[in-house]
């Protein structure tokens, strides 16, 4: 690739970045997406986690032999290094692609257990940007996690498909009676465990529980939650479960599940990252359906983030 192309991707990088950081530092907001493929020449994701840098390649046919693509990659890493001022060893980069299954959401790809904290509203996260594809910190849900934070006052909270338990942070942190967070994977509810200790959240009501959301929330009775949290993969077929799960086909399914264990005006916050989901509302138990994608999408995301989001209630 030649070095216009560089210059092109330098100019570009430093203009969003001069625009995102101000906002961001107007906002308190330290750990940000700053680029999502705005050049076709350098498909990739940036995101900044304090003083340091995510770098996630989506997976696409360059038709670079390895040791050129190497070099496109070290040149480009060498750039995002320069306009936002970091070190080079502060930047971790990945290789981005499509795999079915919770594996392609959460692989691990490493074993340096390269973690540190970071702050978001206040609050402490465990992030890790080496081991695993993902960060540990769903950055497009920040947003999202303050309207619970500020819905969960003296309520039971039911947190799905969890991941690392950021929305349980969120709940604890606005004073929910319980919260209870459910995830398929040991390591992330390990992890959630964390990110609650981390923030000197200890009760008896803050329960966690590695199990398939799909067989877990049939087996819940009517009643048991006034606030309900639901984002799952678009596509799970991990052997732990008994079921495949696909969002497209499962989600009236595990909405009219969560709407049954709702308490009367329970809410229910459900998400999908699946880009062609389309929302049954004909099948659903509940006409009070809002869509709030718009309202909940970040600074950073606008314009660029390709999600769903809808607040249910009962």
């Amino acid at each position: 690739m030649n070095e216009e192309k560089f210059s092109m991707f330098r100019n570009r990088l430093t203009k969003v970045y001069r625009h995102l950081s101000r906002q961001a530092r107007n906002a308190g907001i330290t750990c940000y997406r700053v680029y999502d493929h705005d050049l076709p020449e350098f498909p990739v994701c940036i995101e900044r986690y304090e003083d340091h840098i995510y770098v996630a390649e989506y997976k696409r046919k360059h038709g670079m032999e390895d040791t050129e693509h190497n070099r496109w990659m070290e040149q480009t890493a060498a750039i995002i290094a320069e306009v936002l001022s970091v070190p080079a060893t502060h930047i971790y980069t990945k290789l981005r692609q499509r795999k079915t299954g919770r594996q392609g959401q959460y692989q691990k790809t490493d074993s340096t257990k390269n973690e540190f904290e970071v702050q978001e509203n206040g609050l402490h996260f465990i992030v890790n940007l080496a081991d695993y594809l993902d960060t540990g910190l769903f950055l497009d849900h920040r947003n999202t996690r303050k309207m619970v934070r500020e819905e969960s006052e003296g309520k039971r909270v039911l947190n799905l498909f969890a991941y690392t338990g950021s929305f349980s942070v969120y709940a604890a942190a606005g004073k929910a009676a319980a919260v209870t967070t459910v995830d398929l994977s040991n390591t992330y509810t390990e992890w959630a465990k964390r990110n609650m200790t981390l923030n000197k959240f200890a009760s008896p009501g803050y329960t966690f529980v590695q199990a398939d959301v799909l067989q877990y929330v049939a087996e819940l009775s009517a009643n048991s939650y006034d606030l309900i949290i639901m984002d799952p993969p678009t596509f799970s077929n991990s052997k732990k479960m008994e079921a495949i799960l696909d969002i497209q086909r499962d989600h009236v399914f595990l909405i009219n599940e969560c709407l049954r264990v709702l308490s009367p005006g329970g809410v229910l916050y459900f998400s999908t990252n699946a880009r062609k989901f389309i929302l049954e509302k004909e099948k659903i138990h509940t006409d009070k359906i809002k869509d709030i994608t718009k309202a909940t999408t970040p600074f950073d995301f606008e314009g660029k983030l390709f999600r769903w989001c809808y607040k249910i209630e009962k």
